[in-house]
């Protein structure tokens, strides 16, 4: 299966115009927002666990990518309300679940660092810090120095923006919260975004918006 596979191809998704579609679980959905491959795949999708259900006990041989979008997702590990960031590393295992319900944003096979440890982050404890332009503010949540890759939360007051922003390695983002807009279109919250390697936009936000970034990832297309 192919969606939205090629990574050097700019990529939108409004996900609030899809449906939901059940997975192999019962009581778990889901929205696929690009996927190369079966079931076993390098994939994005937004992960829906109805209240009780879970999902059977598996490994991740490309590791794991999560954010909380809604609810309390839980692991024997813990449990993790919206706003926890996961990363669940090449070779670890897991059984998920959720008493009360949740919805996730998901990455799997997306990981080449098989030394990574498992990190989970929860971005409502975390510090905020100042951004390139008054009125963007940034919270990090995970950096890595050896592939360039990062991922944080960004967070536009209105009326802000931003001039010529270069997306070296790409960039990946889901709006979390209100609008984010550029010279190309209009992103309520529930849009994915991505775009490829040395490409650029001029992102701004008339009302304010939360965005989920993720950058440094995508292969380069020069």
């Amino acid at each position: 299966m192919k969606i939205n596979a090629d990574l050097g191809e700019r990529a939108l998704v409004d996900s609030n115009g899809m449906d939901w579609v059940a997975s192999p679980e019962r009581g778990v959905e889901r929205k696929m927002l690009d996927r190369d491959g079966g079931e076993v795949a390098r994939a994005t999708t937004i992960v829906r666990f109805a209240p009780g259900s879970y999902f059977s006990a598996h490994g991740h041989g490309g590791g794991e990518e999560l954010f909380v979008l809604e609810g309390v997702f839980s692991d024997e590990h813990g449990d993790y309300p919206a706003g926890t960031y996961l990363r669940n590393p090449i070779g670890s295992t897991h059984t998920p679940f959720s008493e009360g319900g949740c919805t996730l944003l998901v990455k799997l096979c997306q990981m080449s660092d098989a030394a990574e440890s498992r990190l989970a982050v929860d971005s409502n404890a975390g510090d905020w810090q100042p951004g390139r332009v008054p009125g963007l503010e940034r919270l990090a949540l995970f950096t890595s120095e050896s592939s360039g890759e990062s991922v944080a939360l960004v967070r536009f007051a209105p009326g802000t923006s931003l001039k010529d922003d270069v997306h070296d390695g790409g960039e990946e983002l889901l709006v979390l919260q209100g609008v984010l807009e550029d010279q190309y279109g209009r992103y309520p919250a529930g849009t994915w975004l991505r775009q490829p390697d040395g490409s650029s936009h001029e992102p701004f936000s008339s009302e304010g918006c939360t965005l989920w970034v993720k950058r440094g990832h995508l292969p380069s297309t020069g």
